[in-house]
């Protein structure tokens, strides 16, 4: 793990210019234009909150949450949907809600209906995409990754097919989850926290496999499917390792996210945090593709001894 680490931190080092992309998005989210739903949104909600007083619905929650979500609206960015998950362009300021930047405040530009809203959402979900297997394809390919035998462009459409799978998987799953727990919180309290830390504990044997399982379409030049069984095989036979991986990875990327945050939105000192930022997560990219590269071709030779008879390598 340690190892891993180390060598991802030394080879982005020796390859700066894979910063590139993610400079390059934080830079366009901070100095460009805000793409703004908050009249949209604002109008749609003053209509649900007119039609429940026809109906004779207690709206009084509603409204004292009303500043709030028009607060929050106000400064959200729609251009931050650019970065993607689990397959995306890393990037520190999509996660924060700033309406200035030391040249002054942000230019606004407003989605003018739901519709609107409806095809900046599928056009910037696409363009995420597919920056987001240009960005994992170019890392992979400075690790000195020998497995891969395949160009970008197949790179490219097997990150779709990814993301496509994992959203689809994840509402067909999410959304029937968010309904039970809606419906538990209705009728016991008390059991939606028992429920929720069942989950919590269940979720750590899923997460693992999830992390990696995009990983083997760029290391090994796999097709989505392939990709996810190798991660699962690999989870299973490495989950404490592995889990201890992840976790360090997420306390790594997440602890510093504190520090690259600290300065104003306003103050040039958000460029070190910028740049900070992208060579950290960058760098925790190429670890995480040098760890799966390594324990896969480690598990090979195990494999390969088994069916053999003989003893199994040192890890």
């Amino acid at each position: 793990m340690i190892n891993a680490i180390k060598a991802g931190m030394d080879v982005i080092s020796s390859h700066l210019a894979v910063l590139i992309l993610p400079l390059a998005l934080d830079a366009m989210l901070w100095f460009g234009p805000r793409l703004s739903v908050q009249k949209i949104l604002t109008s749609f909600f003053d209509q649900v909150v007119a039609l429940n007083i026809q109906n004779n619905i207690q709206v009084t929650e509603l409204l004292a949450n009303r500043d709030g979500f028009i607060e929050k609206l106000s400064r959200f960015n729609l251009f931050s949907i650019l970065r993607t998950f689990p397959i995306g362009v890393s990037s520190l300021v999509s996660g924060n809600l700033t309406i200035e930047n030391p040249l002054g405040a942000q230019s606004v530009l407003e989605v003018g209906s739901l519709f609107s809203l409806f095809g900046w959402f599928i056009l910037l979900t696409f363009i995420g995409w597919i920056l987001g297997g240009l960005y994992f394809n170019w890392v992979s390919g400075i690790i000195g990754n020998r497995d891969s035998k395949q160009g970008s462009g197949r790179a490219l459409l097997q990150t779709l097919w990814f993301s496509l799978v994992f959203t689809a998987v994840a509402l067909m799953i999410g959304i029937p989850l968010m309904f039970l727990l809606g419906l538990l919180g209705l009728v016991s309290s008390a059991i939606l926290e028992i429920v929720i830390f069942i989950l919590a504990l269940a979720s750590a044997w899923v997460i693992v496999p999830i992390f990696f399982s995009p990983l083997g379409i760029y290391v090994r030049g796999q097709n989505v499917f392939r990709s996810i069984y190798t991660s699962f095989r690999m989870a299973r036979f490495t989950l404490p390792t592995s889990s201890m991986f992840v976790l360090a990875v997420f306390v790594i990327s997440q602890g510093l996210n504190y520090l690259w945050a600290v300065p104003e939105d306003n103050s040039w000192m958000g460029l070190v945090g910028i740049a900070g930022h992208a060579f950290i997560t960058t760098a925790l990219l190429a670890a995480s593709l040098i760890y799966y590269r390594d324990l896969n071709n480690w598990l090979e030779i195990v494999f390969e001894r088994m069916k053999a008879g003989t003893a199994a390598p040192q890890a």
